[in-house]
Order: C-alpha cells, then structure tokens, then sequence
C-alpha cells in the first residue's frame, strides 16, 4: 500500500514470530509499504532462523536479522506487530514499555488477568489490540450489533468457525468477539449464555443462550458465520478469509493509527473510524 505522503519519515516496524506464517506475511507487507520500514525480526530462542536475514524468503534482503534478544530487536522500532502466543505476546510487551515502543497484539486465548496486565500497560504506551485485525471482520461486527438489535426476540443464535489444522485456541478469538458483540446488543453476559458444546441429551435449546461450534482442518485461513435462526427464515452473517494478507494490511494501518497516539488502548473500532 502506497503511503499518502511518500516524503514522511517510514514508520520503523518490527514483527514478533517473523519466521512463522503470520510473521512472514507481514514481513513482505511492511517490505512493500513505501511509508514503512522493517526494523526488527523477533523469534523464539533455538528458532533455526535466528541470524537470517528476515526477509531473505523474498528474494530481496532487508538488512534487519531475526533475533531473539528483545532488546536488540526493539531498539530502532516505534511499532511492534505480534501474532504470537499469550505469553510470548506479554515478554514482549514488558520490553516495549520500557522501551517507549507502541504495540499491535493480534494475539488470541488471552486470560482476563493477562487483558487486565496490557490495558494497564495501555497506560503508558499506546496499544491497538483485536482478536482479527481484519478490515472486513471488522465491518462485520459492526453489522453484527445493529443485526442483533433488531432480530432480539424469536430468533436464535450460533456462532460457526473454521480454522486451519494448527490454530491451538477455541473457539476463535474472533468467534468470541463476535459473540461479545452480540451478547452486549441483547444486554446479556456471553459468559453467562455461551454454550461452546453439545452431545447426548441436551433439551430443548434455550432460547437465551449464543452456541459455538469450532471446525479444524487443512489450510482454512478462517471462516465466520453467525446465524440467526427463526421461523420460516435464517439470516446468515458470514466472513471468510483467503489470504492472511487482509490481516497483515489491517495490521499496518493500526500501525499508522498509533504514531498518532501516545497512550491508551484501542480496537479496531476506533483505526477504522467505527465508533465504539
């Protein structure tokens, strides 16, 4: 993506998991990003890509080794980008508070102490955190609030997902986002009417509840579909993903959005212009 003032100064980015899938992918998207610079690779210790340039998969070296020293990884980055784990995810962000450098978890499986841990990191550096950095995604949950609003009594509610073979969390992070959404457009606590599981004699479906259902299998990237299902109608919200591309652009224009931001934490809401 172009930037819309190619004489700024590149916003110096560095990705965290930068041998892995995700990593890789936003590795080539800061590389073709004339308003973003690559300025650090971050990988876990013992990882056999340490010392190689981050991005030699291109065919058009950067300069930047991917390290697993954090310290010498941040040192020239304003931003971080990590698609990682939970706890690999809040090593980092120690290191970028005490570094001043800005953060953009896409990280998923958080328990609540370790989201209470960054919105008190929030505090000091600015951190842009979502379950799906997806543009689309992102769109969808705003349809989803005004959907649940107006379909609030007769219609009952399941949220589908799918993922890859590797994905090591369930339901999504982005599942239960959506779930959150809707729960708080009909005044429930998802925590309080989730179901994530059915087998044997389960009753009659409680119409208060939101069912999950998890799919894992193959090279899915992530499909998403909530449904509302009445009488003599169902209406079927659906995203699905192609390419980890559409997260990785996502990615960078939350970027963007924090070199504006001092502190304070933010979704994905609030770099897209949503609204809360």
């Amino acid at each position: 993506m172009a930037s819309s003032n190619p004489s700024a100064t590149p916003l110096r980015i560095a990705i965290a998991g930068a041998s892995g899938r995700m990593g890789r992918m936003l590795i080539e998207a800061v590389m073709q990003a004339d308003d973003c610079r690559l300025a650090g690779a971050l990988d876990v210790p013992g990882s056999p890509a340490l010392g190689q340039d981050a991005a030699a998969f291109l065919g058009r070296p950067s300069g930047v080794p991917i390290v697993a020293d954090l310290h010498e990884g941040l040192r020239d980055a304003q931003v971080l980008i990590d698609f990682t784990r939970p706890e690999g995810t809040l090593a980092h962000l120690a290191v970028c508070r005490e570094l001043g450098v800005k953060l953009v978890i896409g990280t998923t499986g958080f328990t609540d102490a370790q989201k209470a841990e960054i919105t008190e990191a929030a505090q000091a550096v600015s951190i842009v955190m979502a379950p799906n950095m997806s543009v689309g995604v992102n769109v969808v949950l705003r349809l989803l609030d005004m959907a649940a609003r107006a379909l609030s009594q007769g219609y009952d509610i399941e949220i589908i997902e799918a993922h890859h073979r590797h994905k090591v969390d369930a339901p999504s992070g982005t599942a239960l986002k959506m779930g959150e959404v809707v729960a708080a457009a009909l005044g429930r606590d998802l925590k309080e009417c989730a179901v994530y599981g059915r087998e044997g004699v389960t009753g009659e479906r409680d119409p208060s509840t939101i069912g999950f259902a998890t799919v894992r299998g193959g090279d899915i990237v992530g499909d998403h579909t909530v449904l509302f299902a009445g009488t003599g109608e169902r209406i079927e919200i659906t995203h699905k993903s192609s390419s980890r591309a559409t997260y990785a652009q996502g990615s960078l224009r939350a970027a963007r959005f924090l070199a504006g931001q001092p502190q304070g934490l933010f979704g994905m809401e609030a770099v897209l212009g949503l609204g809360a």
